[in-house]
């Protein structure tokens, strides 16, 4: 069983990563039953492109699907499109100067679940208006005291993903259509209640059997698989099929839908199937113990 806390795996040839699946989840901070921007691709081994899985989710449907790949004991790397944890690493807590700062991730999950458990649909409203969480936070017309002002914090990886040439949000900015600290929020509830179920890597070491969780960047996918700077989002068949080429996918079955969310669950399935094989990705070289722990790290950052 996965325990808190525990350091990443340093031999990765040591861990058997027979993946059978690979399943991407674009994910949505939206306090509604059934966001609009959750959308699940699965692929399988092969070649064979990657299955979007069509229907309204909800956050607790995709909670089920995962308990359900768990008691099933597949073989699968999923992908959550959403951050994990909040920067640590900067200023040496979460939440500097709050006496219930988190020391982890695992105890930054219970900590929005606890506070969040009166929202409906795994929302995290509660968090960000209480009295002390609330101060960390750019919400619209309410800018709290303890947020540094600029872009925000911003976690260790995600300095990783700018240096790629792509454009990280802070976590603790929640405003504009770019942000992306509510879908986290949102994750850390579901990421609590998989606890002791599904491991996250790498707050997680990799398991020998069953589903492992990984954080994942779907503009990444994009880009490596040759979308232009600038541009990131698919929304024709054509183009769909010349980024899965990139990937060695043979062609996509027509969605019921192109817009952004369904497209990018596509790709990043496809991509993960590749990238599970690329082992310098489950050591990259930035990741500490301390790293692993607090703030975890984007799979496919090197």
């Amino acid at each position: 069983m996965c325990r808190g806390g525990a350091a990443p795996r340093r031999r990765h040839e040591a861990t058997p990563l027979n993946f059978t699946d690979f399943i991407a989840i674009d994910w949505s901070g939206q306090a509604v039953e059934r966001p609009k921007g959750l959308a699940v691709a699965h692929a399988r081994t092969g070649d064979a492109a990657p299955i979007l899985i069509d229907r309204a989710w909800s956050r607790g449907d995709i909670l089920g699907f995962l308990e359900e790949l768990a008691l099933a004991g597949t073989r699968a790397l999923i992908g959550l499109d959403l951050s994990p944890a909040f920067p640590f690493a900067d200023a040496g807590a979460y939440f500097p100067g709050w006496t219930e700062s988190p020391a982890d991730g695992p105890a930054l999950w219970a900590l929005v679940d606890r506070l969040s458990e009166a929202d409906p649909h795994l929302a995290a409203t509660s968090f960000v208006r209480h009295a002390e969480a609330r101060r960390h936070f750019r919400q619209m017309g309410d800018c709290g005291d303890l947020f540094p002002g600029g872009r925000g914090r911003f976690r260790v990886c995600e300095i990783g993903q700018e240096a790629m040439a792509l454009s990280p949000y802070s976590c603790f900015n929640l405003v504009g259509a770019s942000q992306v600290g509510k879908s986290s929020l949102t994750g850390m509830r579901v990421l609590h209640r998989l606890r002791g179920r599904v491991g996250l890597w790498p707050f997680d070491p990799l398991p020998d059997r069953g589903p492992v969780l990984v954080e994942i960047y779907t503009s990444l996918a994009a880009r490596l698989a040759g979308m232009r700077k600038g541009i990131s989002k698919i929304r024709d068949a054509g183009t769909l099929d010349t980024m899965l080429a990139a990937f060695g996918s043979a062609p996509h079955a027509p969605l019921p839908r192109y817009d952004d969310h369904a497209t990018d669950a596509v790709l990043s399935a496809a991509w993960l199937r590749v990238a599970a094989r690329q082992s310098g990705l489950w050591e990259p070289a930035g990741l500490t113990p301390e790293l692993a722990r607090t703030e975890g790290w984007t799979f496919g950052v090197r």
